[in-house]
């Protein structure tokens, strides 16, 4: 058998449920601010801000990177800097193609 208690399990569990509990209250603001009369800019920081924050909780606990060691996470905070990079820059190129 191995060495795991009913006590271990039942702490993972309840990590599970309170990452699926913070997922659906993010869900919930994402469609609750979808229909705000936002700018489009704002509408698209706010929506890369709460995916952001999804994926990393979905990273994080269900692909179990949270006890990953400082490699791991130094190549992680690199793909999520160049992913902003890259998601930022058409919303520059709309504001400066309407002039705004």
């Amino acid at each position: 058998m191995s060495g795991t208690s009913a006590d271990e399990i039942r702490k993972h569990v309840k990590v599970y449920v309170m990452v699926f509990v913070a997922l659906m209250v993010l869900t919930i603001a994402t469609v609750g601010v979808s229909y705000l009369e936002l700018t489009i800019p704002l509408a698209i920081l706010v929506a890369l801000v709460v995916a952001t924050v999804k994926g990393s909780l979905v990273a994080s606990y269900f692909m179990h990177l949270v006890g990953e060691k400082k490699p791991v996470y130094w190549a992680l905070m690199l793909t999520a800097v160049f992913f902003c990079v890259l998601m930022f820059l058409p919303l520059f190129a709309m504001l400066d193609h309407t002039g705004q």
